[in-house]
Formats: structure tokens, C-alpha cells, sequence
């Protein structure tokens, strides 16, 4: 197993490397690029992408070839734009400069926060860190034990009602669900039970420590729960097939033929190779609602995590932002699948990576 570990480690670098250039070659070719933004906002045009299009095509007024939105901009102030950003070296070296910094977790200073991009990851991160965590727990604590009595009730009357809850579940938008638990419980038509925005109270910092677990916990369980919606029915219905699939095996007929209690063939023996499967969609599920389908549901909760900002630094060209948590991100995912294959061999220590390897 150590090998194995050491081969998936090492793999990292190339496969992080291979991440990094594609995203750092597309984005030479987008439009609206910093230079852009910036030359926008000083001509008060709001942003680049009313100006990319190339309206204004008369005579020289003074524009630097190639960037269409500094349109009657001096040179001069181009130049200083681009040495400040450092667009006036290569993009190879650019790009190499980039990595060697983000092999010292150096990555920079956002260009439009005036703030270190591990400093403004670190203040989105609780926000982040409670949509993924407890929608992820949250999901596997109802999904599991609900899987598993649908298995050994497959057919019944629970079986075909809990399968219509759940398609409803699953047909239902995430955003959409949160604002209808905005208006039955937010105070939008009915009860006003939870806060409508934000992740803690005003007066937080003066709470009891148990306050602030309770003000935390009355914030955090709608968006939570809008965020566990989908993932609650996908894994629902994987743990239900993956434990009808063990229990049609040879092994659980010879298991019960030998006697034994269908409570010891159930947890004894299926139970350890049913879970395979659904352990191995962990990280997959957890990535998702942390990094990337959050930002709907912090948007309509008013919580500002790294969904926003992401989609902030996409919007405004904020290169270090964008490819500083593209590397962490990358980076955190990559770690992760090597923790789901290491799940693998707890669950079931049959499992021999190093053989397969081979």
C-alpha cells in the first residue's frame, strides 16, 4: 500500500501541472482581460464586456492594438497596466514564474481586493466549509440507513412512496428549494422561524459559548439544507442498488443457509461491500457542494463563500484569485481520491492496490 501511495502521490505533480496549463493557455484567449476591466471602469463604462465587441471602429484615438475596451486610454497608461500585471512578459514565463511561487503556496495578491488570495480564501472558508461538511453529513446520516431499509424492503409500499419523495427530491433545483424554504420558514408568506441572511448574528462575538453554537446552527440549517437536497436522493438510491446487488449474491444465499441472523447477513457481511461504492463517491459529493454548487445558495442566503468568489474573480478577470484556488483546489481534490482509495482498504483491507498496480 505505501508504494502505491507513493506512485499516487508523485502523480500529483504532473496531473496538477497538466491542470494549471490548460486553464492558463484558455485564458489567453478570452476577451475582457484585467487591462480591459480596468480601462472600462476609468472611462466609466461599468465593465469590459459592453466594450469587447469592438463598437467605436472610426479613427485613432489613441487605443494600444489589442485591447479593444482602451479605446481613447493613452498608451502610456496601458504600458504601466500591463508591467504592473506583468503582461508585458511572455506567457511562458508567466506561467513558470506563477508555478514557482505556487510551489511555496505564494499566490500573490488579488488584483482588485488589495488582499492575498490565501488571506481571502481563508475569509470565505466557514461559509464553505459549513454548506460542504454538514450537507455531506448530513446527506450520508439520512441516505445510508434509508438505502439500506429500501434494499431489504425493495417492492413494498415504503419502498415505492420513499421512491417518489425522493425523484421529487432530486427533480428539484437546489436554488429552488432554498427559496422555498426562505418562504415557509424565512418569513416569506408563513412562519418566520430562521434568519433570511448571513451565517452568524450581529452581536455573535458577545455570545455564550453555547450561544454561538446555537446561533450558528439556526443560521446554517436552511442553507444546509438546501444544499443537501440532490446529493440526499442521488446517494439514497446508489446505497439502495449497491446493497440489492450484494444481497443476490452467492455468498449472502450460503450465509443465511448456514443460519445466521438476517440482522448478522445484512451488517456482518453486505454491509462491508456495499459501502465500497458509496465511500468511493465521497470526495466526489464533498468537492461538489463545497467548491462548486454552493454559490446559488449563498447568493439567495447572503453568505459569502468561495462559490461568490469564484465567480467574482471569473467575472473580473482576477487572475491570482482564479488560478490561486484553482491550485488549491486541484491540489485538495487530487489528496483527496488517494484519502477514498485509503477508505477502501479500512473498509475492506482485502482490497490489495499494490497487486492491481502490478
Amino acid at each position: 500500500m505505501g508504494a502505491y501511495i507513493l506512485r499516487r502521490l508523485l502523480l500529483i505533480i504532473p496531473t496538477l501541472i497538466g491542470i494549471m496549463v490548460v486553464n492558463f493557455t484558455l485564458t489567453q484567449f478570452v476577451p475582457g482581460g484585467p487591462i480591459e476591466q480596468i480601462a472600462a471602469q476609468v472611462q466609466g463604462a461599468g465593465d469590459a464586456f459592453s466594450n469587447i465587441s469592438g463598437a467605436g471602429t472610426g479613427g485613432d484615438t489613441g487605443v494600444v492594438e489589442g485591447y479593444e475596451g482602451a479605446r481613447g486610454l493613452p498608451p502610456e497608461f496601458i504600458a504601466q497596466l500591463e508591467k504592473e500585471f506583468g503582461f508585458d512578459k511572455p506567457p511562458l514565463q508567466r506561467f513558470l514564474t506563477m508555478m514557482g511561487n505556487y510551489l511555496t503556496f505564494d499566490f500573490g495578491t488579488s488584483w482588485f481586493r488589495s488582499i492575498s488570495v490565501i488571506d481571502l480564501v481563508l475569509e470565505k472558508m466557514p461559509v464553505s466549509i459549513t454548506l460542504g461538511l454538514w450537507s455531506t453529513l448530513l446527506a450520508y446520516l439520512i441516505s445510508i440507513p434509508l438505502g439500506i431499509r429500501k434494499a431489504t424492503r425493495d417492492g413494498t409500499r415504503f419502498d415505492t412512496w420513499t421512491s417518489a419523495v425522493i425523484i421529487m427530491a432530486y427533480a428539484i433545483p437546489a436554488f429552488l428549494f432554498a427559496v422555498l424554504l426562505m418562504v415557509l420558514f424565512a418569513g416569506g408568506s408563513y412562519w418566520q422561524i430562521f434568519p433570511l441572511r448571513g451565517l452568524t448574528s450581529d452581536n455573535f462575538a458577545d455570545l455564550t459559548l453555547w450561544g454561538k453554537i446555537k446561533d450558528y446552527a439556526w443560521h446554517a440549517t436552511l442553507p444546509v439544507i438546501a444544499s443537501t437536497i440532490s446529493s440526499f436522493a442521488t446517494l439514497t438510491l446508489l446505497t439502495k442498488n449497491s446493497f440489492l446487488d450484494e444481497i443476490n449474491k452467492q455468498y449472502v444465499m450460503t450465509a443465511r443457509a448456514k443460519g445466521l441472523t438476517e440482522s448478522r447477513v445484512l451488517y456482518g457481511h453486505v454491509f462491508r461491500n456495499a459501502m465500497l461504492i458509496v465511500i468511493a463517491g465521497f470526495p466526489a459529493m464533498f468537492l461538489g457542494v463545497f467548491f462548486g454548487a454552493s454559490i446559488l445558495i449563498e447568493t439567495i442566503f447572503s453568505l459569502d463563500g468561495l462559490g461568490r468568489l469564484g465567480f467574482e474573480a471569473a467575472v473580473q478577470r482576477d487572475y491570482p484569485v482564479i488560478f490561486g484556488t484553482l491550485y488549491v483546489f486541484g491540489l485538495m481534490s487530487l489528496v483527496v481520491g488517494i484519502l477514498s482509495d485509503m477508505m477502501y482498504v479500512f473498509v475492506d483491507p482485502r482490497i490489495d492496490f499494490e497487486s492491481r498496480a502490478g
